[in-house]
């Protein structure tokens, strides 16, 4: 069992998603960096699905009472256990009454926790991913408990610790395939839409990422059509969104881009600020 003692700015427990009822109206949800979150399930040994905790801008404070392996990756929150500094993307034991906590975000957006096994919290549709109306609780709160296994998993001690490319959390370029609408755009309108950097928003959160600059528009609003985590929709107000992981299932804006997946998990290290570049796949 796990213990919440501060949740941090906003952490939820998520896994790899809620695939197969898109077409009831419910959203895909998952972790938003599935690149960190994966790695931090495969160095402990886990299923790249199980259940862990993302945590957003700032770091939760937990107490563990009973002994386990852990992982952190993703962003630099400056985790500490019982206030010593550890390793990123490095299996750690932690002990009965040890406590994690973070600090100052260094790098990056959004950290996640593993444990042997996965968290074993509420399952919903084939998913232990947090959201509203769906799952009970929507975000983890102080005192929460989170059920973790009981058993107790081996692993060998090791100093050996993973290096991810700091191109994940540096680089502006945003990997892209044209949208169904992409063609509708005037030459120049796709020219700066190429061409131009972009500046992320306050209004970015788990639904999607708003960009500050206006694009020109005079494109008719499209027959409601389907979209996914990636979609980058253009609004008759010229705002750019791109859709992320709890996005809807539909859509009535042109989209004019298509994230590659791994475009997504770079985006989700990003923050209010941040520039992105999108790069047209080379395939066109």
């Amino acid at each position: 069992m796990v213990k919440v003692l501060s949740p941090g700015f906003y952490s939820t427990i998520q896994d790899l998603g809620r695939t197969g009822f898109q077409e009831f109206g419910v959203p895909y949800s998952g972790v938003m960096d599935v690149y960190s979150a994966t790695l931090a399930n495969l160095i402990l040994g886990n299923h790249a699905n199980d259940a862990v905790i993302e945590m957003t801008m700032t770091g939760a404070k937990l107490q563990f009472s009973c002994s386990t392996y852990i992982c952190v990756s993703g962003a630099d929150m400056s985790p500490q256990l019982n206030g010593v500094p550890i390793h990123l993307n490095k299996s750690m034991k932690v002990s009965a009454e040890d406590v994690l906590s973070f600090g100052k975000l260094n790098k990056g957006f959004r950290c996640y926790l593993a444990v042997s096994g996965g968290f074993k919290t509420e399952e919903v549709m084939r998913s232990r991913s947090m959201y509203k109306d769906v799952t009970d609780l929507n975000k983890l709160s102080k005192n929460n408990e989170l059920k973790t296994n009981i058993n107790d998993l081996y692993l060998n001690d090791n100093n050996s610790l993973v290096k991810v490319k700091n191109k994940h959390f540096s680089t502006k370029d945003i990997e892209v395939f044209k949208g169904p609408e992409f063609h509708l755009l005037s030459t120049k309108q796709q020219k700066l839409l190429l061409q131009n950097e972009f500046t992320i928003s306050k209004e970015n959160n788990r639904m999607g990422y708003q960009l500050s600059e206006l694009l020109e528009n005079n494109l008719e609003p499209i027959i409601t059509s389907p979209v996914l985590p990636g979609t980058v929709q253009l609004t008759p107000s010229g705002k750019l969104i791109i859709l992320m992981r709890d996005c809807q299932t539909t859509g009535g804006y042109p989209r004019v881009f298509q994230l590659k997946e791994s475009s997504i998990n770079v985006l989700a290290q990003k923050f209010t600020g941040k520039t992105i570049h999108f790069k047209l796949n080379s395939q066109y």
